[in-house]
């Protein structure tokens, strides 16, 4: 499609984008009849489509090119998963209450909010002073700040990610962050955790919770998966399904809500070897980087960068993350995100999960700021090293070695006549405790038991002592031929309510010269909604049976067609489907009729062209798959002057 359109005429318009959106029922509050509730949204008949398309892409984008196996697991999860994941004890933001009205708020979006619309405040400041000296003395006129407090902020936002709860709170004091709606004070923060809890069964004695996200999914099936991909590493399931989070304070549209859809990788890998067969295939992939020691120094300054030096340099951890990077980026940048728009922030240490390698959030800016839509992250062992040790069930993956490894170990042998009877009900524990012990503690202890009794960790706080006559360790020579390990995960999650609003906001634009709030949603044929507007100039029967046709003929093509046979002029209809972002029309009149012909508009430039029917069917079919761009389908059918002789 070309470019040469002039999108920047109006700056952009939040409101006249909500506005258009509200109207045109993309989306909308859900129960709003009943005085709605935050955080949940219905998505009408173009919101809808434009998220099924994405969707299609990304599932051939990722799940078919890649190979993947897809999953849909359930969304009511028992308790003890999510207890044994971490998320019951981890899974929590920090929150604040207004100290007067009780109002909750996030902890790290106030400082971030406050502090920002400072520094803006301080950005009209240095502009010009109004001529009505009397306007600028008001009492919300724009306060000038010194050189060192805008530093300092600035400072602040760059590692905000970074910071502790307590931390948080303690800026809110030097700083003197009030709650900006009323003016109050804010208390301390505390943790809240984002589950929805929930009951199975009918006596409600089964705790469970909404997932929040649809990994775990992903790990309590690897041995079905492992087996499914004839025991062999690397692979990578994928899944697409609903995910509930309790947002504390849902205030940003689509960007923070408590139902979504999210699209999310499990690879699985071996963590001795992490790297990608087709990595060769990205190493030159050009991505804008925003490295943890950059924000640590409190800048933002993004680091262009190929993902094979990235990856060499050491940046990103190992080519499988890279590679994962690399193919984010193209997917992003295909459904229509504007590049200059796309960075890749990388987790600061207090931000990245303790068992993480390395991890990287897919931000992408729009009128709300920079928002993380796709977290890739290297998650090490720890998901299936959790569950296998809580359920005994076995997680780990086998390798048959070309050579037997040979390696020295200590172990420790339990004497059977004198064991049972000394630790009882304990024994179990005990020789768990033995058999969990690392090798570097068991050399101690093996020292240790020629001077006496040792004394062993067990499960929970309780501890336990060994002597000689109870347990013999020694050094011993272990043969291996078959390698078992547990597989590493590289998790790519995709919040694709999040991405379809910044593509809302990234295509969005008004035309030159009109009216502003008559707005233009420039999505790419591959995502728009409805591909193709059939228009009748006129609601003569004469002319139905070759709309009829026509439809036919793009339906059985593929393409998602829709007639307009209102009354509204030709120009009011075609503004409407601007609107709506349907990248093509075709106009049917009466010289279709006795001709043969067909008219072709393109949304952006309004340019049309002209051609018998099939032909520009054809072309509009080409232009659909993509294997056809505007500039060569105006090569193929001539310019329309505006008027056909019947």
């Amino acid at each position: 499609m070309s470019n040469a359109v002039n999108k920047t005429a109006h700056a952009f318009s939040k409101e006249n984008l909500q506005n258009l959106l509200n109207q045109r029922f993309f989306y909308a509050p859900a129960f709003d009849i009943y005085g709605g509730c935050a955080g949940l949204y219905d998505y009408g008949p173009p919101g809808s489509a434009l998220q099924a398309n994405i969707i299609a892409e990304w599932r051939k984008h990722f799940i078919v090119e890649e190979g993947m196996y897809e999953l849909d697991t359930t969304i009511m999860t028992p308790a003890p998963v999510f207890e044994t994941s971490g998320h019951v004890a981890r899974f929590a933001d920090w929150m604040v209450k207004d100290t007067k009205t009780g109002d909750v708020l996030r902890a790290d979006h106030l400082v971030k909010n406050v502090l920002q619309a400072r520094l803006d405040s301080n950005d009209d400041a240095r502009a010009p002073a109004p001529a009505d000296k009397k306007a600028a003395k008001k009492k919300n006129a724009p306060v000038k700040l010194e050189d060192d407090v805008v530093a300092a902020y600035e400072s602040i936002l760059a590692q905000l990610d970074n910071y502790s709860g307590p931390e948080l709170g303690e800026l809110c004091k030097t700083h003197k962050i009030a709650n900006p709606e009323t003016g109050n004070d804010v208390s301390d923060p505390v943790e809240f955790n984002l589950m929805f809890g929930a009951s199975i069964g009918p006596t409600g004695h089964i705790p469970g919770y909404l997932r929040p996200e649809t990994a775990q999914g992903h790990f309590l099936n690897f041995q079905r998966l492992y087996e499914f991909n004839n025991r062999r590493i690397p692979f990578a399931s994928a899944a697409i399904g609903r995910s509930f989070r309790n947002e504390i304070s849902p205030r940003a549209g689509l960007l923070r809500v408590r139902e979504f859809t999210m699209a999310e990788i499990e690879h699985f890998v071996d963590p001795l070897n992490k790297d990608h067969t087709r990595f060769d295939e990205v190493r030159d992939t050009v991505l804008s980087l925003l490295p943890r020691d950059v924000q640590t120094q409190g800048s933002t300054q993004i680091v262009k960068m190929p993902i094979g030096e990235a990856v060499d340099k050491g940046i990103v951890a190992n080519q499988t993350l890279g590679y994962f990077l690399a193919r984010i980026s193209i997917f992003l940048l295909k459904i229509g995100i504007n590049p200059d728009r796309l960075r890749f922030r990388q987790h600061m240490g207090n931000e990245m999960a303790h068992y993480a390698t390395d991890c990287w959030d897919a931000e992408i800016q729009n009128s709300f700021g920079w928002t993380e839509c796709v977290g890739c992250a290297d998650r090490a062992a720890y998901d299936l090293s959790v569950h296998a040790k809580k359920t005994g069930a076995n997680l780990s993956a086998t390798e048959q070695l070309k050579e037997p490894i040979f390696t020295d170990e200590w172990v420790a042998e339990i004497n059977k006549k004198t064991f049972g009877k000394h630790f009882g009900r304990d024994t179990g524990a005990v020789q768990q405790a033995l058999l969990e012990l690392p090798q570097a503690e068991l050399m101690a202890a093996q020292a240790g038991l020629e001077h006496g009794p040792v004394k062993i960790p067990g499960p929970g706080f309780k501890t336990f002592e060994i002597t000689k006559d109870l347990v013999t360790i020694s050094m011993r020579t272990k043969k291996e031929s078959v390698r078992t390990y547990t597989p590493n995960v590289i998790e790519p999650s995709f919040g694709l309510g999040r991405i379809l609003y910044c593509l809302l906001e990234h295509s969005y634009w008004a035309r030159e010269g009109e009216d502003a709030k008559r707005g233009v949603l420039s999505f790419n044929a591959l995502v728009a909604p409805t591909k193709v507007l059939i228009v009748p100039l006129s609601s003569n029967a004469e002319l139905a049976p070759l709309v009829t046709d026509v439809s036919a003929k793009l339906r059985r093509a593929g393409i998602h067609a829709r007639v307009d046979d209102s009354s509204a002029s030709i120009g009011r209809r075609y503004a409407r489907n601007d609107e709506l972002g349907t990248p093509y029309g075709v106009t049917i009149d009466f010289a279709s009729v006795h001709k043969g012909t067909m008219t072709l508009r393109e949304r952006d430039t309004m340019k049309q062209r002209i051609g018998p029917i099939d032909e520009v069917i054809a072309v509009v079919t080409e232009l659909i798959e993509g294997s056809l761009d505007w500039d060569t389908a105006c090569e193929r059918l001539p310019e329309y002057s505006g008027q056909q002789d019947v």
